[in-house]
């Protein structure tokens, strides 16, 4: 593969992927990190008309921030989950994280900020399910499904090994699991499900790249 960007804002990493005629972007950061995003994407020659899709691995405002920003200034179509689609259109990043458990029922005023502002919200123009491809869009790869973290967080796996995981895996303070999650039976069999396939190496959501092997679960 050509070279990844890495887009590296607080807490949080967005990519973008060289394909054939263009430029795939792999989550977008919080609306706040804006500035630093459009320098990145000029900076690599990322412009209106050659971004070819937006990839949102799943509705938070950190990832999701600047999907619609983007979409109005590169007129780049936004990909992701259905299961997503209610918290991205409505802000409420609850709405793919039912039913709440008790701990989590308690954390929803606070959490409450990692939904997309009125201004930042959208309806994605692409439904992605486990199993779709790329191509159309220049990346040979492949979406999986990887809920846990929350219903509709989904991972792009590129047919050479690179692995953008989204909040499914991630590296804050080591490589692991996602340690933010509404279903832990869900993540674990995501887990145990894409272990078994050829990865390469991780590019997570939160903190810097890594291996497979490097994940103690």
């Amino acid at each position: 593969m050509n070279r990844i960007r890495t887009l590296t804002f607080p807490w949080v990493n967005a990519y973008l992927v060289p394909v054939k005629d263009g430029f795939i972007l792999i989550d977008s950061g919080f609306a706040l990190n804006r500035g630093k995003l459009m320098k990145g994407l000029q900076e690599e020659g990322c412009r209106p008309g050659n971004l070819n899709l937006i990839v949102v691995t799943h509705g938070d405002a950190d990832h999701s921030g600047n999907a619609a920003y983007l979409r109005a200034t590169y007129g780049a179509p936004i990909a992701m989950h259905a299961a997503e689609v209610e918290a991205v259109r409505r802000g409420n990043l609850f709405l793919s994280r039912e039913p709440l458990s008790q701990g989590r029922r308690l954390l929803k005023p606070l959490m409450s900020l990692f939904g997309p502002r009125r201004r930042n919200r959208f309806t994605p123009d692409v439904l992605l399910q486990d199993g779709d491809r790329l191509e159309p869009y220049g990346l040979a790869a492949t979406i999986l499904h990887v809920p846990g973290h929350s219903a509709g967080s989904i991972g792009v796996l590129v047919d050479d090994g690179t692995f953008f995981s989204g909040d499914f895996l991630e590296n804050r303070k080591k490589p692991s699991l996602a340690t933010l999650l509404y279903d832990e039976d869900a993540l674990r069999r995501s887990f145990e499900r894409v272990k078994a396939l050829k990865i390469d190496r991780v590019y997570p959501g939160h903190g810097g790249t890594f291996t497979m092997d490097e994940i103690q679960n």
